[in-house]
């Protein structure tokens, strides 16, 4: 049996959690003693491309490669995520959907932290701007034959789509993505208002990194920011590592969605964790400046996905929104685990024993400083 001594994240309260095989037995009150980490539900990240050298998005992915991904992520306090795929040809989703699905199912350790795959694309905008660095030679219209070609490879894995709701017919294909299980998210767009609120009636239920993926230039108003704002049905990921959106956006969101509609993501790339310096990559050559800002290669402002973890997106927000500890560990972990289908129950009794133990951040420019990652009931990072 494992014992956890911390401090409740949502009550501040010192606890003893007894932790049975890969469960939760019982949770009791503890000595408070100084010194001790806070301990909360581990993170559930539904955006991540890759980490430290390795992109989900390779036909030569290996099963060895998605482990290494995989476990990369418990020093970070990550204990669920979704492998993101961005827009690419039918045979690179095909044949990295595959094998992730092939490591998901080979080894239980990668299972136990992939909860399953997050298709980006390609049914977004071609425009620039709202395409972001997704190629354009891939982009394309909603086809559900594909669809359905690239899930068989991916064994039934993925559990979110983010497209661009602005193609004829995207409604209908919205309604048959979701009556198959799998969470439509609208992303990379430049929908009119009608045509998000169709998407929305269709069952789509999220907006992939809002505010990032759009033209540098819109109309003030209708656009298609303050239609997904405005839309209460919408639950709205956002990427709050300094770099993607300014700390007075992120408050602005986080007030005009609240936060039980608003979960963080790192979208964190396999340029995540590495040096500074510009890399050739399958999305063409990025760069990694010294402010940890991923970028396209040769300027300082398309950003080409993120190379901070999710950690740092927790610290960040508290500071940028103005809200508690519990208001921005539940979006990194409870919110989004509900809406993949997992559960959110957090720190109860006979819950899942995927914890992580932290201290506060040192300053306004750190991250969480994690001291310890169990999932399943195993301690899997230690600091």
């Amino acid at each position: 049996m494992l014992e956890i001594v911390g401090r409740r994240y949502d009550s501040d309260r010192a606890v003893r959690i007894e932790i049975e095989k890969d469960r939760i037995l019982r949770i009791t009150p503890a000595a408070d003693t100084p010194g001790l980490p806070y301990v909360a539900p581990g993170f559930c990240d539904l955006q991540i491309n890759g980490y430290q050298g390795v992109e989900f998005n390779d036909p030569k992915l290996t099963v060895e490669q998605v482990r290494k991904a995989a476990l990369s992520q418990d020093q970070f306090g990550v204990t669920r995520y979704l492998a993101t795929c961005t827009t690419d040809s039918e045979q690179v989703f095909t044949d990295s959907f595959g094998t992730i699905a092939k490591a998901m199912d080979d080894l239980p350790e990668v299972a136990a932290r992939i909860a399953g795959i997050h298709m980006e694309g390609p049914y977004i905008a071609p425009d620039d701007g709202p395409r972001g660095a997704h190629p354009r030679q891939h982009v394309r219209e909603p086809d559900w034959d594909e669809f359905c070609r690239i899930q068989e490879a991916a064994r039934g894995k993925i559990k979110l789509l983010t497209l661009s709701p602005e193609y004829v017919g995207s409604a209908a294909f919205i309604k048959q993505v979701v009556a198959s299980g799998v969470l439509v998210a609208i992303g990379h767009t430049k929908a009119t208002t009608d045509q998000i609120r169709a998407a929305v009636d269709a069952g789509a239920r999220m907006s992939t990194h809002l505010g990032n993926g759009a033209h540098p230039r819109i109309k003030r108003h209708p656009n298609y920011i303050w239609d997904q704002l405005a839309e209460d049905r919408l639950v709205a990921s956002l990427i709050a590592d300094g770099h993607h959106l300014p700390a007075a956006v992120v408050k602005a969101m986080v007030r005009a969605k609240t936060p039980a509609r608003c979960v963080l993501v790192s979208d964190i790339t396999g340029l995540g964790g590495m040096p500074p310096g510009r890399y050739a990559t399958g999305l063409g050559d990025l760069e990694v400046l010294e402010s940890g800002k991923l970028v396209l290669a040769g300027q300082r402002d398309i950003l080409a996905g993120a190379s901070q973890p999710i950690h740092l997106c927790v610290a960040n927000v508290m500071q940028f929104a103005g809200i508690s500890l519990q208001t921005a560990v539940e979006m990194a972990s409870t919110l989004p685990a509900r809406l993949i289908g997992e559960s959110d129950r957090g720190l109860e009794a006979g819950e899942a024993a995927n914890l992580v133990l932290f201290d506060l951040p040192k300053d306004e420019n750190s991250p969480l400083t994690i001291r310890m990652t169990v999932n399943g009931g195993v301690v899997v990072y230690k600091r």
